[in-house]
C-alpha cells in the first residue's frame, strides 16, 4: 500500500536529493526480512513526488579486512553496483575499532557513524535541490532538518516506527514507514549460517 503525503502540495518542478544512512535502513531490512531494491528508488520518487530529477547519496561504514569470518568482496561489489550501475553517490569508510578496557578484560567496539558526512553533503548541495529525503530516524539530524526548513526546503523522513525519534518525525514535512512501502522490497534476506566444527 502506498503512503500518501497529507496536506502537502508537491510542485511539478521538484529536484529531490535523497540521503540514505545504511545503518538505519538495515534495521528495517532485518525486520521485513527482505532486501531493498535500490534500482526502484528513483522511479518511486519521480512517480510519487513528481520529481523532475532525483539524486541519491548512500552512506555506509564497512568492517576492516580480517575482522569477519565471511569475505567482504560482496559488500564492495554492491558499492560499485550502486555507483556505476545506478549512478548513486557512495560515501564509505572503514569502521573504526576502539579498544575498551574493563574489569572483564578487553573488548572491541566498532564505530562507523556517518552523520557528519550526510550533513555536509546536504548543506553543500542545498542550492541544487527543492526537497531533501533522509533515510534515517536519528534525532541528531533534527538540527539539519530545522536548518533546511528555515531555508524553504521540504524535508521528508523515511525510516521505521521502531527506529524513528519523535522529534525527527514531528519536525519534518512528512514521515514514511519503510516497512509499508511495498515497491521498495525485493529478495528475501538470508542470514549466514555459522560453521561449527566437531571434535
Amino acid at each position: 500500500m502506498k503512503e500518501k503525503i497529507k496536506n502537502k502540495k508537491i510542485e511539478n518542478e521538484n529536484v529531490i536529493y535523497v540521503f540514505i544512512d545504511a545503518s538505519n535502513v538495515w534495521s528495517a531490512v532485518k525486520s521485513v526480512k527482505k532486501f531493498i531494491e535500490y534500482k526502484k528508488l528513483k522511479n518511486y520518487f519521480r512517480n510519487n513526488f513528481n520529481a523532475s530529477n532525483v539524486e541519491i547519496f548512500y552512506y555506509d561504514a564497512y568492517p576492516k579486512e580480517g575482522t569477519r569470518e565471511h569475505n567482504l568482496d560482496g559488500k564492495h561489489k554492491f558499492y560499485t553496483y550502486l555507483k556505476k550501475g545506478l549512478d548513486f553517490t557512495v560515501r564509505k569508510k572503514e569502521l573504526k575499532r576502539i579498544s575498551i578496557i574493563s574489569e572483564n578484560g578487553e573488548s572491541i567496539m566498532e564505530k562507523g557513524n556517518m552523520d557528519v558526512e550526510i550533513t555536509i553533503d546536504a548543506l553543500h548541495n542545498m542550492n541544487k535541490y527543492d526537497t531533501a529525503v533522509l533515510f534515517s530516524g536519528d534525532a541528531d539530524f533534527l538540527a539539519l532538518v530545522s536548518y533546511l526548513k528555515n531555508r524553504n526546503k521540504k524535508i521528508y523522513i523515511f525510516s521505521s516506527k521502531d527506529n524513528i525519534s519523535h522529534e525527527l518525525k514531528t519536525g519534518c514535512d512528512g514521515y514514511f514507514d519503510l516497512k509499508n512501502i511495498n515497491e521498495f522490497w525485493g529478495k528475501d534476506l538470508k542470514y549466514r549460517i555459522k560453521k561449527t566444527t566437531l571434535d
